[in-house]
């Protein structure tokens, strides 16, 4: 089992209750918390310089501005910083999130180990995958269902490139000069008006507008 785990929440109530359960149910000796993700990261960094690194980061995805200038402004940019330190570090999401396709590129490209919703049932959910991740296992709330059609939709990269464009407030002609300087193929005003049309459909939509709207809400962009 664990031994060294970190905690990163900007609420301290919820804090607590996760302290109170690992410490009473796991018998976890040594947590420490953070309110802030710059104070999160510079305790995985401290730990690691000691010799004795953080095994478990515990962290929210949503942190709200405090007084204090801050780099890291996310759960998401936490996992990214803290990944490029320490890649053997265990991390398990503990979110209100349950966008399917945000969850599944935290675990696909970021690597993470556990993703907990909150809710009710959380924090036995947490002590859940705590045990999970402690045997190499990759645990996910069972509410999170990656088998409905779009939540599994996977754009390729040029259709990614347009959309983006396109949600920035490229006009086509804009966005068909980006891909000629870019060395992107095909950059046709034709082959991107084909291209539009077939992700309407894809996405049962009207216009742009619905289509960036659309997939912002899912996630995909």
């Amino acid at each position: 089992m664990f031994k060294k785990i970190l905690i990163a929440e900007d609420f301290q109530g919820d804090n607590k209750s996760i302290v109170d359960t690992l410490t009473e149910r796991m018998a976890i000796t040594e947590i420490q918390e953070a309110l802030y993700c710059d104070t999160a990261f510079s305790r995985v960094q401290v730990a690691l310089n000691e010799g004795a690194p953080i095994e478990l980061l515990i962290t929210d995805l949503s942190f709200k501005p405090g007084t204090l200038p801050r780099k890291l402004t996310s759960g998401y940019e936490l996992i990214k910083a803290v990944r490029k330190v320490d890649p053997n570090l265990k991390i398990i999401v503990n979110s209100v999130e349950d966008n399917p396709v945000k969850i599944k590129k935290l675990v696909e490209e970021d690597q993470i180990n556990g993703y907990v919703c909150k809710g009710r049932k959380s924090l036995n959910e947490l002590v859940e995958a705590v045990y999970a991740v402690c045997n190499d296992e990759i645990f996910i709330s069972p509410q999170i269902d990656w088998n409905t059609q779009h939540n599994v939709v996977e754009l390729e990269e040029l259709d990614l490139l347009v959309i983006k464009d396109m949600a920035e407030g490229f006009s086509k002609r804009e966005i068909r000069d980006r891909l000629i300087k870019a060395g992107v193929k095909p950059n046709s005003e034709s082959s991107l008006d084909k291209r539009v049309s077939k992700l309407f459909v894809q996405f049962d939509v009207k216009n742009s507008t619905h289509l960036i709207a659309k997939l912002t809400r899912q996630g995909i962009i």
